[in-house]
């Protein structure tokens, strides 16, 4: 794990010295030994690091019951970042309707499922306005919405699954040009949906592996021209992402395991070192840590790295915040109630400690959108507040974020 800055470190080993009998000879040669070795690790006291100052909350607004999810996107199709939630406490989706410059439109909430637990956007029926897919945990289904021109949805099929969908993702699986899904199920399960074009979806394969899927990404990891798949395993047994190389048709070869911290939760790609090769980013709901993987090329990965987050990290995504051209971390943490920048040294590590911003109580999850201001465009976050029945907007204090797409190996 990423050492603490030298300051916090050297007043940490102090604090282990002190004895309850007051023995003050063995207590100084403690010290002693506790400066010596910082010394040898090149460690001084005057190195701290101070992490800039980026983010600044904006707002907040109302959404359903218990929010799991934020999505960006534009709904209405008039140029400017939306806001989708999934409200697994009132069994609604809200809608916001953005206008531009970080503000919103008072939501719109839709009855739509029970339990909506995650959701994955798609052009499933290539119409001009995006579509919705919804894993329903409390009613063992997956939800098709289909967007309108008003920005917002109407009812489409529904397809049962066994059971408890917790995590979806959408892509090109088979090389149809038609969008596909991947689910995964409480019970050790991954099920696959192949899309006809026309909004509606058949039943493909069904893969029994791991211990409790916890979240599903889908990304070509090696360059051939199909979507491979990563899958988190929060349970005790496993504590692992899981690699499935597509084959190109829907289905999808024996996975390889890499260990990660406790319970991962989630993961998404990235690009740490800058070598165009996809990474990997694991947030561990267990010891407040989060992984990474360097990727290889071939859709394989290099052990990962803990680096430190702060109380329950629940969800985490890698951009470039402070525009040095370095992938930087933000993570929400459920526990402590905040917002966590780790900002990157280009190699998968970072820097410490992090700037931390408070959120309201419960933060579940995050995305980023942009900004359309008089001069540019400027990244901010958003955060869906589970005990808050909120998203809060933070924004961007006027650095310029770099764009480095992430492109796999050739």
């Amino acid at each position: 794990m990423d050492k603490l800055p030298c300051r916090r470190f050297l007043n940490r080993e102090v604090g282990v010295t002190r004895d309850a009998d007051g023995d003050m000879g063995r207590n100084l040669a403690v010290v002693a030994t506790s400066f010596f070795l910082l010394l040898a690790s090149g460690c001084t006291k005057q190195d701290p690091y101070t992490p800039p100052d980026i983010f600044y909350y904006f707002a907040s607004y109302n959404v359903g019951k218990n929010p799991t999810t934020v999505t960006p996107t534009d709904v209405n199709q008039d140029g400017f970042t939306d806001l989708v939630t999934t409200n697994i406490g009132s069994n609604t989706l809200s809608i916001l309707l953005g206008n531009g410059d970080g503000t919103f439109h008072d939501q719109v909430q839709l009855n739509v499922c029970k339990e909506p637990r995650s959701l994955a956007l798609g052009m499933f029926n290539h119409d001009a306005y995006p579509d919705v897919v919804l894993a329903c945990s409390g009613g063992d289904e997956v939800a098709v919405l289909f967007g309108r021109v008003d920005g917002k949805f109407e009812e489409g099929p529904r397809y049962p699954v066994h059971r408890s969908p917790i995590a979806i993702a959408s892509d090109d699986l088979n090389g149809d040009q038609a969008p596909d899904l991947v689910v995964a199920l409480r019970n050790d399960k991954i099920k696959v949906f192949l899309g006809t074009g026309t909004g509606e979806f058949t039943h493909g394969a069904q893969y029994e592996y791991g211990d409790t899927p916890t979240s599903v990404a889908l990304a070509d990891l090696n360059g051939d021209g199909k979507i491979d798949l990563a899958v988190t395993n929060g349970g005790p047994m496993s504590n692992a992402v899981s690699i499935w190389m597509g084959n190109g048709d829907g289905t999808f070869r024996p996975p390889t395991d890499y260990r990660t911290g406790k319970r991962p939760l989630g993961v998404t790609f990235t690009d740490f070192n800058r070598d165009r090769i996809r990474d990997l980013l694991v947030i561990n709901g267990v010891q407040d840590s989060f992984t990474t993987f360097l990727g290889i090329g071939n859709g394989t990965f290099q052990p990962g790295h803990d680096s430190g987050a702060d109380a329950g990290p629940n969800f985490g995504l890698a951009r470039d915040f402070n525009g040095d051209r370095l992938t930087d971390v933000a993570i929400v943490n459920l526990q402590s109630s905040d917002l966590s920048i780790l900002f990157g040294r280009g190699d998968g590590t970072f820097e410490y400690p992090p700037r931390n911003y408070r959120t309201k109580p419960g933060p579940f999850a995050l995305a980023t959108f942009r900004v359309t201001t008089k001069e540019a465009e400027e990244p901010g976050l958003v955060t869906a507040d589970n005990g808050n029945g909120s998203v809060s907007i933070f924004l961007h204090r006027g650095l310029k974020a770099a764009s480095t797409p992430v492109a796999p190996s050739p």
